[in-house]
């Protein structure tokens, strides 16, 4: 007879190093954050609040304080400086990551956050981002609370606006003013309530009047009405809104909870949570009044909606534990505290909070807000003493390694995401553990091997040596010895994806914009991004010409060092000989620091200014003008190359077009095999010219992928043996391009960017954007070229500046033998000169003609008064007296590219025009 199959082996119980795994990976549900602030206003608050709620003189003193030293030390880990960094030293720090790398600074921050519920009432609008802003920072959508005081206080601004005291004088007036606020102030519930970006409410009562409110709502219905009318008359006196008045605090608390109750689908079913700010605060409260003891008759006569006692209630954890732990419908959020309590005291608050309190019932939150730094210190700190907490739990044995994990996975993210009804999914990868050994199955497990020694007494994510498991990377590793840019999780998910890919054309742009390369095999690129290398290369490099010629910039003594952007890598098309994949890379120091040589980095930091400084974020999509060639089988011509096709103009098809459609539909494919979406493609106006449209994406993703679009343009067409030539004018006549549209969000500041910067400063720009000679032959009147006259206009194409609609235009004095990196630098810095101006009136007009067929007097009236340059000479000779353009650029920049271009001039301008020509197609 066959014997049963034995039962499988049970999974081994979790290790301590999974649970710190656990604790130190876990994804977070942010139940209670706030705003960060806008770029214009971070002066406004200061950095030093990030661990107190002190305020004025009284702030003087917080750099003495225990809380503010630990998040100093822990600063200078997350703004890699050495140890013995001051407080002077981590602002300055700071202050230069906003300016460079902002976004990187933001990212880290907000590492391992999976939703932000965001409280958006703390101020007002000018001053902070949007709550969906933060989108950009966490796996999944932000969602709003809502602040029931700051609704009723906008309200009253609102239905006030135009009033005045003689008004008061009306006898149904403050009747009538009682009534509109009050139906508005219920409409307003309901519509946030049915609102699915609204995750729940919020009271901060306990800041106004204290948390001791009247639980009978007929109660507070009554006592309300002469407290309002003194509101009214002192809104309409002093123009002051906020609402601190008890009896009007009290009734507006139990009217939300009027309208929460009342729509409910059946008896069992709980309302969108209420969060109520409870114990710490500044000095603006009333710390005896914060008790959330006096809550008690207030949740017992509302048991069906969910009350968040937020901030640990400290200092009165206990209480808030008690009422967590007696009422099911009651939460404890144990935010806040972190970091703006020592170490000592967030164990203890932690302590106090699980004496009673069941692991369910328990929320984590930051109370980020202002600064991207709170949520950072927040995280970490909670992190760093749970961590504590559990394995001293369990060293104790008063809770198993499974019962840790559990209780963690918990409080950051299930208990959030079940009671505001999130639904999401967290997206987190369980510590790799070695599958068990099939052995003989017994009906009673083996007793428990003992250990030897006690439990680890500190967080074993802190250790700096070698971790036992090769896959796990600890949330917070020590400071790095050199600054770590590396996301190994888009190389590990790249290489998912294209797991064939054998090796990387490791690529950067040179100044005279020729494409240079290493290439490595993949398991050589793998262990240099994971180890935190970069590729050494002479610094000798960065001041050659397209043929290795030397020009009076190079400088063979130093190095630089090439470092991958990952965010660039892209397989290569289908055709090329390797399994491979490009990278488009920056250029570093021996510390990893930005060098002014680097176009990929200058670019960064003239778009990171814009759009964290002023708010204005750019797209840009690209127009590929490229002109395919063929061997010349003329026996009378010199030129080595001819036009693919002769028949030709823009837009058609002619049959002679159509036989070669099998070569522009592989390249399309090609395209968009490899993740590059083409928008179009289809003739242009010269003998083989065709034009590809890619899609707009942000500046540097946008420069990248016109780079490696163009390469595998040229390469596709090399293995039909074509050539494809960005050269502005290969033949008499028809010229090419390589046309840019650029756009602005919001659009409300276009006409600054582009007309008081851009236009003001386009001379200088098209040293950058028509770098060579036959840059200007391409150039005409009345050849939809962009035309000779520094002039803007609505749907002119006669302009070198062509404005789309609100905040799209088109740059078309640019042209295919551009280091488009240098080029949209050039037009990034000049914007932001016209923006920071702040000058809204402009001498320069909307022209809705074409400027050359205008006279003089006409052309005035426009305000165009200036040629554009005839020859890079003038360019060049207008980018070195432009002093504001090169002030905004790298400093020695603008020096050493007039050094080598003038020294590529010197080179050229000894060919004849044809070899030139053939010269300049061959490269470009």
């Amino acid at each position: 007879m066959n014997s049963l199959p034995s039962p499988p082996p049970p999974p081994p119980p979790p290790t301590l190093e999974q649970v710190c795994h656990v604790v130190n990976n876990y994804p977070i549900i942010d139940n209670h954050a706030h705003n960060l602030l806008l770029p214009t206003h971070l002066d406004t608050v200061p950095f030093e609040t990030i661990t107190t709620e002190a305020q004025g003189r009284a702030l003087r003193d917080t750099f003495k304080s225990l809380p503010h030293l630990r998040a100093a030390r822990q600063l200078r880990q997350l703004y890699e400086l050495q140890d013995n960094a001051d407080w002077d030293d981590v602002r300055e720090q700071r202050i230069e990551w906003l300016r460079s790398a902002p976004e990187r600074l933001y990212q880290k921050c907000f590492e391992g956050t999976h939703a932000l519920l965001l409280d958006d009432g703390l101020t007002g609008p000018g001053k902070v981002y949007p709550y969906d802003h933060h989108d950009r920072y966490a796996k999944a959508p932000s969602k709003r609370i809502v602040r029931i005081e700051t609704v009723a206080e906008q309200l009253m601004e609102s239905i006030l606006r135009d009033a005045s005291e003689g008004d008061l004088r009306d006898e149904s007036y403050l009747t009538d003013i009682w009534i509109t606020f009050t139906e508005e102030f219920e409409r307003e519930i309901q519509e946030a309530i049915q609102d699915t970006e609204v995750a729940g409410f919020k009271t901060v009562i306990c800041y106004r009047t204290g948390l001791d409110i009247e639980p009978d709502y007929e109660i507070a219905a009554r006592e309300v009405g002469d407290p309002f009318e003194r509101y009214v008359e002192r809104c309409i006196r002093k123009r002051k809104f906020r609402i601190q008045k008890k009896p009007l605090n009290d009734y507006l608390v139990l009217r939300a909870l009027e309208v929460l109750s009342e729509r409910l689908p059946h008896k069992e079913a709980l309302s969108k949570p209420l969060q109520l700010h409870t114990g710490l605060g500044d000095n603006d409260i009333g710390l005896r009044e914060s008790n959330p003891a006096y809550l008690q008759p207030l949740i017992e006569n509302y048991s069906r909606i969910p009350f968040v006692l937020l901030h640990s209630a400290y200092p009165y954890t206990q209480e808030a534990g008690y009422l967590a732990t007696v009422y099911k419908h009651v939460y404890l959020d144990v935010g806040e505290v972190f970091p703006m309590v020592s170490r000592d005291g967030q164990k203890t608050i932690l302590r106090q909070a699980l004496e009673l309190t069941p692991g369910s019932k328990l929320l984590y939150s930051t109370d980020g807000h202002y600064f991207p730094e709170t949520f950072w210190l927040a995280n970490k700190q909670f992190r760093e003493v749970w961590l504590e907490i559990l394995l001293e739990y369990i060293e104790k044995e008063d809770i198993t390694p499974h019962q840790a994990i559990a209780m963690t996975k918990d409080i950051l993210f299930n208990n959030a995401n079940s009671l505001y009804d999130l639904r999401y999914q967290a997206d987190y990868q369980d510590l790799a553990t070695e599958a068990p050994k099939p052995i003989a199955w017994h009906p009673k497990p083996d007793p428990p091997a003992e250990t030897s020694g006690p439990l680890p007494s500190v967080p074993l994510f802190r250790s700096e040596g070698p971790t036992a498991s090769p896959s796990q990377t600890p949330s917070f590793p020590p400071p790095p010895q050199s600054p770590q840019v590396y996301d190994l999780s888009v190389f590990e998910a790249f290489m998912q994806r294209n797991s064939e890919v054998k090796y990387v054309y490791v690529e950067w742009l040179d100044y005279m914009a020729t494409i240079r390369a290493r290439i490595l095999p993949i398991k050589e690129f793998e262990g240099l991004i994971r180890e935190g290398n970069r590729i050494g290369i002479s610094q000798g490099n960065t001041g050659t010409l397209q043929n290795d010629g030397i020009t009076p910039v190079v400088n063979p003594v130093g190095q630089i060092y090439v470092e991958p952007d990952l965010r660039s890598l892209r397989r290569t098309h289908r055709k090329d000989p390797l399994p491979s994949a490009t990278v488009l890379s920056f250029w570093r120091d021996e510390a990893g620091n930005p060098i002014r040589e680097c176009p990929r980095s200058n670019l960064e930091i003239l778009v990171n200014d814009l759009k964290f400084n002023h708010g204005i974020s750019l797209l840009i999509g690209f127009e590929i003008e490229v002109t395919f060639l063929k061997q010349s089988t003329s026996t009378t011509d010199h030129s080595p190359y001819m036009p693919l096709t002769q028949t030709h103009a823009w837009g058609t098809l002619t049959p002679e077009q159509w036989l070669h459609l099998p070569l522009l539909i592989e390249i399309a494919d090609n395209l968009q095999e490899t993740g590059i979406p083409l928008q179009q493609f289809h003739a242009e106006s010269g003998p083989g010219q065709y034009e590809f449209v890619l899609p707009p994406l942000p500046p540097l993703l946008a420069i990248d992928t016109l780079i490696q679009a163009r390469q595998m343009i040229a390469q596709i067409a090399a293995t039909h043996n074509l050539r494809a030539t960005l050269h502005p004018q290969p033949f008499p006549g028809i010229g090419t391009a390589a046309h840019a549209h650029i756009s602005l969000d919001p659009p409300n500041r276009d006409i600054q960017f582009f007309v008081g910067g851009v236009l003001r400063h386009l001379a200088a720009i098209c040293a950058f954007s028509m770098p060579e000679r036959s840059s200007y032959a391409r150039v005409k009147d009345d050849a939809w070229t962009g035309g000779t006259w520094v002039a803007w206009g609505t749907q002119n194409r006669e302009t070198p500046l062509r404005r789309v609609r609100d905040g799209r235009w088109e740059v078309r004095c640019l042209d295919g033998l551009a280091n488009m990196y240098f080029a949209l630098s050039a037009i990034v810095g000049a914007g932001l000169l016209g923006v920071k101006s702040g000058e809204n009136e402009f001498v320069e007009k909307d022209v809705n003609v074409n400027p050359s067929l205008l006279s003089e007097s006409q052309r005035r009236e426009f305000g165009v008064t200036e040629k554009m340059p005839t020859s890079v000479e003038e360019a060049m000779a207008a980018l070195e007296e432009d002093e504001m353009l090169g002030t905004v650029l790298a400093n020695g920049f603008v020096r050493d590219f007039l050094s080598m271009k003038r020294a590529e001039q010197e080179m050229l301008g000894k060919m004849g025009d044809e070899e030139r020509r053939v010269w300049l197609i061959e490269r470009y």
